[in-house]
């Protein structure tokens, strides 16, 4: 089903479930360690955003994760990766039935992420924008010794500001290039997206993180989509001014994120590319999937160390993923060496590159949400 209204500029689908887990329950869910299930794919930058804040925070135990396939249909995700086809918590084949088991009549996007209640099977919410603020907030009694202050008091109004027009001109604009109905928008969708990233370039061409001396929120849902651009919003969604290898700053600072524990081992390229190049056959009718671009420039020192800063702040990184949710690592298949990453003392060690192991948008409800 088409995703593109000629003529018309790209507007995503806001609708979300609100409802928020708080530490004091008021609307009806105190946040509780195991009793919910947090519900992603590695292909989606919104629902990555989720899976780098748990991950950071060392929340795994407290709000264990699903990761449903990279693919959906008008029906929603699947748990496609999962033995038989179900979540083995959920039971679940498809997400949609979470939902549906919240509100049977409802017709809005069936979107990940989304943090489903156990005990009853209902969806709690999907707003995912704010869902990441409160894993740093309402969580925080169940964070890991040395978890980084991800949304510092001092830092919001920065964050938020910074935050608000990375969504609108970066986060969504490379959609609204992508799904433009008309050259005219198009145009205007490109314009606006480069704008950005120049001033994005600027504003990092002094600073090793977006905001502050540490990695905060700002950086997590700024990283999301750059570790896309090269993989598919350079092609598919036409933002081909230049590839984000070829904007120095940006990709210095992309790759200095993607080395650092918590941002490039939950990363899944494959994931992305499956996802994008077969669910938007509107875009891609052959549904023939690229095999590039070579992943091994990620891992290439990126020098950003020396202009300061301390990635976890007062805090320490995280430990090694779990098994049950490491990514395969593209080397592991094609057998090439990975180039040792460089450190210094104001970096945290990068990531060993993820062994080979199991791996797992934003869907739609009656169709599909592109993301």
């Amino acid at each position: 089903m088409s995703h593109v209204t000629r003529g018309k500029e790209y507007s995503r689908d806001d609708r979300y479930l609100t409802t928020r887990i708080t530490a004091d329950g008021r609307d009806g869910h105190p946040v509780q360690p195991g009793r919910y299930r947090l519900v992603v794919s590695r292909a989606c930058p919104w629902a990555s955003r989720a899976v780098i804040v748990r991950r950071l925070l060392g929340l795994e135990e407290a709000l264990p994760m699903a990761i449903a396939g990279p693919t959906h249909d008008e029906r929603s995700w699947r748990f496609d990766l999962d033995p038989g086809g179900r979540d083995p918590v959920l039971g679940i084949e498809r997400l949609r039935e979470a939902y549906l088991a919240r509100d049977p009549g409802y017709d809005r996007g069936i979107t990940v992420p989304a943090i489903v209640d156990v005990p009853t099977g209902r969806v709690v919410t999907n707003d995912f924008s704010r869902m990441t603020i409160d894993l740093s907030l309402e969580w925080k009694p169940y964070q890991r010794t040395g978890a980084p202050a991800l949304y510092p008091p001092a830092l919001r109004p920065e964050i938020d500001a910074v935050n608000e027009v990375v969504y609108r001109d970066v986060n969504n604009g490379v959609y609204r290039a992508g799904f433009a109905g008309s050259q005219e928008t198009y145009a205007a969708a490109y314009e606006r997206l480069f704008r950005r990233l120049d001033w994005l370039s600027a504003r990092l061409e002094g600073s090793r993180y977006l905001v502050g001396d540490t990695i905060t929120e700002a950086d997590v849902r700024l990283f999301t989509t750059l570790v896309r651009f090269d993989a598919v919003y350079h092609g598919h969604f036409k933002c081909n001014r230049q590839k984000l290898s070829e904007m120095p700053v940006l990709w210095a600072y992309a790759r200095d994120l993607f080395q650092t524990p918590g941002f490039g081992d939950t990363v899944d390229f494959d994931h992305i590319k499956q996802h994008y190049f077969l669910v938007h056959d509107d875009i891609n009718p052959t549904g023939i999937v690229p095999l590039g671009p070579d992943p091994s420039g990620w891992l290439a020192p990126h020098g950003r160390a020396a202009q300061g800063g301390r990635p976890f702040g007062d805090g320490t990184p995280p430990g090694p993923t779990t098994a049950a949710e490491s990514v395969p690592w593209p080397y592991a298949q094609g057998g090439v060496s990975s180039p040792a990453p460089t450190t210094s003392a104001a970096a945290a060690p990068p990531p060993v590159p993820p062994a080979a192991g199991a791996g797992g948008g934003r869907g739609g409800g009656r169709r599909p949400v592109p993301h």
